[in-house]
């Protein structure tokens, strides 16, 4: 094994636990949202080295160490590295700000996130059983959970860390190797974790990376017919071609692809609680969140007091990198900053309120201010597609039928939250939402590592995070013993 290197400054993937440049020489330029400066250089991967990765991963998970190891011992290196990273936690979130762009806190908390996410899935590797099936006389029936063998893992840039916690943790726990190949946009935090998790012990070949483009790299790792598994994250029109490249190898594939999430505002909700909630659970992460709550739906006979508390606290953003207190940064590129202000540019919608940009922020850094629409037409472009950006509609509602039906009125099915002191409303509308997730009185649960992840329809489908993670990342085998 080369010496490991420092992955922030040298243009290189990491496959085997050695640092390996890309095949064809070529590089691409690592540009900090905050500022549009190149900083660093990040290989520019093709066919060979998703080649080189997956032949690693695959010897690792056939006869290699890692193949030998217990549940046990698989799970004790997970938890070294979850606490690697936790020590390492003030220089990743460093390398997070200036990768991502997103203000300092909240990379340091994306960073603990990351950590939990090893620790919880290093503590479950051993919990997941399998099944005695009661069959007929003379038979002992039972099921056992399998790796699948060699996963990729297509990561998206909003929360480099993060994905890679909640992604990579549950396939080594359940034993498969990895081939990663995070967004090019933002892939250094990616790079150190995985190079954290050879200084803590992994074996070579469990954990690579790969980075480049996905019309490139990407693509030829889906692919690819050493692949057992895929693990995507990102927009709706790459999972069908993930989608497409699965089925041809007859492989399977888990897919969390965006969401247009409603949160509901009763008239009997608590407004104090609800409204502070309400703005966050949309300009988190500069609105570059699948989960973001990007369509507030208002019982019409709080319409009014609801949206002037909205407007007054969008006029009160600021977005800029400044200090310990910034609420937002930029997004994440010159090409997302346009699409973004393409949105607002030609929405019909009427414009409540906008958020301004701090006089200090660097004239070329990817900044936009969060706007606030409505009333909306639920049917209107801005309040159908995901923007992905900092921009919040809102809708107005008759009862609570009328709630549900704009709430389940778009392709996607994410996330919802629902706002309401009445217990049976509660429930009523919990049951009625067309989503992966529903929050009661709140919204994301402080992320929720043990909470299942995922959606329906255009939100992709399969479950990331708790327990249930462990059964995507593994097949069933039944074992029939015939004892008469």
């Amino acid at each position: 094994m080369n010496e490991i290197n420092n992955s922030t400054s040298k243009p290189q993937n990491l496959i085997c636990n050695s640092w390996v440049p890309a095949q064809s020489g070529r590089v691409l330029p690592v540009v900090s949202p905050i500022d549009g400066a190149t900083f660093a250089e990040i290989p520019d991967s093709d066919a060979a080295d998703v080649d080189l990765a997956i032949a690693a991963a695959r010897e690792a998970f056939e006869t290699g160490p890692w193949s030998k190891l217990t549940a046990v011992e698989r799970g004790r290196l997970m938890l070294k590295l979850s606490l690697r990273i936790l020590e390492e936690k003030e220089a990743l979130a460093q390398i997070e700000t200036k990768d991502n762009g997103k203000p300092i806190k909240q990379s340091r908390t994306d960073m603990i996130m990351a950590a939990r996410y090893f620790e919880f899935y290093g503590s479950a590797a051993d919990k997941l059983h399998g099944e005695v099936i009661p069959f007929m006389n003379n038979y002992d029936v039972a099921m056992y959970r399998e790796p699948h063998g060699v996963v990729a893992v297509i990561l998206p840039w909003n929360y480099p860390a993060q994905q890679v916690g909640r992604s990579i943790a549950p396939a080594l726990a359940m034993g498969n190797t990895v081939v990663l190949k995070p967004s090019e946009d933002a892939c250094l935090s990616a790079l150190r974790i995985a190079e954290l998790a050879v200084e803590v012990g992994f074996p070579a070949g469990v954990f690579n990376v790969v980075t480049g483009r996905g019309e490139t790299a990407g693509k030829a790792l889906t692919e690819h017919r050493g692949v057992d598994f895929i693990s995507f994250t990102g927009s709706p029109e790459v999972g069908t071609l993930i989608q497409i490249a699965a089925a041809k190898n007859y492989v399977g594939c888990t897919l969390e692809l965006g969401g247009k999430s409603p949160q509901i505002v009763f008239e009997d909700a608590d407004l104090d609680a609800a409204i502070p909630v309400l703005v966050t659970a949309l300009i988190q992460n500069a609105g570059q969140t699948c989960s973001a709550g990007s369509r507030v739906l208002i019982h019409r006979p709080i319409f009014d007091q609801v949206v002037a508390e909205l407007k007054l606290r969008f006029e009160a953003i600021e977005v800029g990198l400044s200090g310990e207190d910034d609420v937002m940064g930029p997004l994440i590129s010159a090409k997302q900053k346009q699409r973004v202000e393409r949105y607002i540019a030609e929405s019909d919608q009427p414009i409540i309120a906008k958020g301004r940009i701090g006089s200090n922020t660097p004239s070329d850094g990817f900044y936009v201010a969060p706007v606030l629409f409505g009333p909306c037409n639920p049917n209107s472009r801005i309040a159908q597609e995901e923007v992905f950006g900092p921009v919040l509609c809102v809708i107005p509602f008759k009862d609570e039928a009328e709630a549900i039906a704009i709430a389940n009125g778009t392709d996607y099915g994410l996330v919802a939250s629902v706002w309401t002191r009445d217990g049976a409303r509660q429930k009523r509308v919990a049951k009625a939402l067309l989503c992966g997730q529903v929050f009661v009185n709140n919204y994301g649960a402080a992320g929720g590592v043990e909470l299942p992840f995922g959606g329906v329809r255009k939100s992709g489908h399969g479950r990331e995070k708790g327990v249930i993670a462990l059964h995507e990342f593994s097949r069933i085998k039944t074992v029939v013993n015939y004892f008469g």
